[in-house]
């Protein structure tokens, strides 16, 4: 009996259709993984857009040093079952040869610190196209990205000079130099990621799922006590039972308190939120109204 596509096929087949273009239009493309939920899924799609073959690209983690533990296990434990590239660079690194200083305050996020780690990557390695898992419904400035997002040869993006993109065809035609950010779920909400996550049984880091954690509460936020973010003798450690949205970085991603300890649960409690995962979580976004576009403009993914 025939079955019709629904909702998630058919952004599953858009995701792949757009790998597959990256493939084909470009001559260095990367998968930036974070060993995020939504680079997970760039993973499990390219498994099934290029799979019994290998990936036509590696993987590149930019790793700030500030990770949580738990995400790095789980991207090694990854690439070590799907055997396929991982190319690493570190913040630290990059701090020490420009000699850039470390970032000061009581959440001292090297964040923005990324954007000098990605464009000496990309230099280094001629990339030529960056595939990343942003999403529109994130974030505000992402909503104005296209599919394929063009970077000029400085890494900088202009959100005025944005291509067209009629039906489902992308132009990757650029000049000596440049590079496209690809987004294969730009599509896609933090719902639908996780639905597709629960059809498809995708293994994720523990730290999505709810757990006892040492935190502090900051302006209404539980923030994880690490080795990364100055304790204040004002500050009461508490542990509580939460659970995170998004992984970024220990020292700028705040947890949600919850019970959910299974995709279903995270399902409902998503359902009934009514806070963007980046809005209710990062504590880097609230610098100012256009702090994730102005670190965009820069070179930032």
């Amino acid at each position: 009996m025939e079955r019709y596509l629904d909702h998630l096929d058919q952004l599953e087949s858009e995701a792949i259709h757009i790998l597959r273009e990256v493939a084909g239009q470009f001559e260095r493309p990367v998968l930036l993984f974070s060993g995020g939920k939504d680079s997970i899924t760039l993973v499990h799609l390219a498994l099934r857009a290029f799979r019994p073959g290998n990936f036509p690209f590696p993987l590149l983690h930019i790793d700030t040093g500030h990770n949580f533990p738990e995400a790095l296990a789980f991207r090694d434990q990854l690439v070590h079952e799907i055997q396929e590239h991982l190319i690493v660079r570190k913040v630290e690194d990059t701090m020490k040869v420009k000699n850039l200083p470390e970032p000061k305050g009581k959440f001292a996020s090297r964040n923005a610190l990324q954007t000098f780690t990605l464009l000496d990557a990309i230099d280094e390695f001629k990339f030529d196209a960056c595939i990343g898992g942003a999403r529109r419904d994130e974030e505000k400035a992402r909503a104005k990205e296209r599919i394929f997002s063009v970077r000029d040869e400085f890494g900088q993006w202009e959100p005025k000079l944005q291509r067209p993109e009629l039906w489902n065809i992308y132009n990757g035609k650029i000049h000596k130099g440049e590079n496209v950010r690809v987004f294969p779920i730009s599509n896609w909400t933090e719902l639908d990621v996780w639905h597709y996550i629960q059809r498809h049984q995708i293994e994720l880091p523990s730290i999505y799922f709810a757990h006892e954690r040492e935190v502090i509460e900051h302006e209404g936020q539980l923030v994880a006590v690490s080795p990364y973010i100055k304790i204040d003798e004002t500050d009461v450690i508490t542990k509580r039972r939460v659970r995170y949205r998004t992984v970024g970085d220990m020292s700028c991603t705040a947890a949600v308190e919850s019970n959910a300890d299974t995709l279903e649960k995270i399902i409902n409690e998503i359902v009934a939120t009514k806070t963007s995962e980046r809005g209710e979580t990062r504590i880097d976004d609230k610098v100012s109204e256009a702090a994730m576009e102005d670190r965009k403009k820069n070179g930032y993914f």
